[in-house]
């Protein structure tokens, strides 16, 4: 959704309805996560996508409908649907597909919802979609942390007071997580199937932390940006550490990057979707960087450049400064994936791949000599997970 926000809201303020069709459950080799948002806006216009083509047609009527009725849907794409080779899902995915209209009156929290995320605020939006009341299909409640409490509190009703709670648990995890999905839980939030509420977990964007500030680490944080990191690079050295050399990043830093990752730690700025790229293959500074980064459990990527010999010099060290295996194994070195990566864009492509396919299973082969599905859940929450004591992830059908 994030993408189209800046357009929603300019027509939500202009006081427009939208039709805004969602992805909220993707079985099989769907080509499209939980959360991709497709929106028909005012004159026809299109914004978006919920499957890369296949079915947007077909979203586009029901999106056109929700206009005119006021109304949300919830729309099953896929094999086991007999319409769904005629909408163009030949993938041999399954889409779930809410589409709902979007205005003042109907979303009158929208504005808040898109400045949260503007100011990278995470935030969660829980929809029910299938209700034993048909009137309340389409409630929703809206998911912050409070400014006044810093707990996760909940905006809204849907309906009931224990599955208000049992929600806005259950988002807390999902945005712990950055996952978007089904769950399901009884109307006083007991375990139960009576209503399925679609959490879409907008959560702040992850860090990427770069260490070392040379040509390299201008092209990772370019593409550290591009797939939505807020990237900070640190380095010790003023003349070299400025804003104008790293344009992409959102934070430059001057400190010692032990000494700055230390304290990001101790602030709680770190989780498991936190990625350490260290560039600088300068002992001096690599190996006080990598004693502190190996050593954080919460973090989920950590990899440091440089050629195999070099990587066996800092493996002695960090040996040296008291590191055990299970803390050198955390390290991806030489760091990136086997492209024949030249150029610093090249090598930070190669980085970037290596990331991906650790936060989500891959395996970095080419597609074209394997088998089975092509997309992975990595570190999604899967069907049947309990996100709270009362909600769980929406099984498979």
């Amino acid at each position: 959704m994030r993408d189209v926000l800046e357009p929603m809201l300019d027509w939500w303020r202009a006081g427009r309805t939208v039709g805004v069709g969602t992805v909220v459950a993707t079985f099989r080799s769907a080509p499209r996560p939980a959360g991709a948002t497709m929106v028909v806006g005012p004159n026809e216009a299109v914004l978006g996508s919920v499957s890369g083509g296949c079915v947007e047609g077909a979203v586009f009527e029901l999106a056109t409908e929700a206009i005119e009725s006021g109304r949300g849907t919830l729309q099953r794409y896929g094999i086991s649907d007999d319409d769904a080779f005629a909408v163009g899902l030949t993938c041999g995915g399954i889409l779930d597909v809410w589409v709902e209209p979007v205005s003042q009156s109907t979303f009158p929290e929208f504005a808040e919802v898109a400045d949260l995320v503007a100011r990278d605020r995470s935030v969660a939006i829980a929809t029910v979609i299938r209700h034993v009341d048909a009137e309340m299909i389409g409630r929703r409640i809206i998911v912050r942390v409070s400014e006044a409490t810093g707990e996760y509190e909940g905006q809204g009703s849907l309906g009931a007071p224990g599955l208000d709670r049992a929600i806005v648990r259950a988002a807390e995890s999902m945005l712990g997580s950055g996952t978007s999905a089904v769950v399901t839980t009884g109307v006083e939030g007991r375990p139960g199937d009576e209503v399925d509420v679609f959490v879409h977990a907008l959560a702040s964007r992850p860090r990427m932390i770069v260490v070392g500030a040379i040509d390299f680490a201008a092209a990772m944080s370019r593409i550290g940006h591009l797939l939505g990191y807020d990237v900070t690079v640190v380095d010790a050295r003023p003349v070299f550490a400025t804003a104008e050399r790293f344009p992409a990043a959102d934070a430059v830093v001057v400190d010692w990057p032990h000494r700055y990752l230390q304290a990001e730690h101790d602030a709680g700025r770190l989780d498991d979707r936190t990625a350490i790229v260290v560039l600088t293959h300068d002992p001096k500074f690599d190996v006080p960087a990598l004693e502190i980064a190996l050593r954080l459990p919460e973090v989920g990527y950590v990899g440091a450049m440089g050629s195999r010999r070099t990587h066996e010099d800092r493996t002695a060290r960090l040996l040296e400064a008291g590191l055990v295996s299970e803390e050198l194994a955390r390290l991806a070195s030489p760091i990136g994936l086997d492209l024949g990566a030249r150029t610093p864009d090249e090598t930070a492509v190669s980085i970037a791949a290596e990331i991906i396919a650790r936060r989500h299973g891959g395996t970095g082969a080419p597609l074209s000599r394997g088998g089975g599905p092509i997309h992975r859940g990595g570190d999604l929450l899967e069907a049947g997970t309990w996100v709270s004591d009362e909600c769980k992830i929406q099984k498979l059908t």
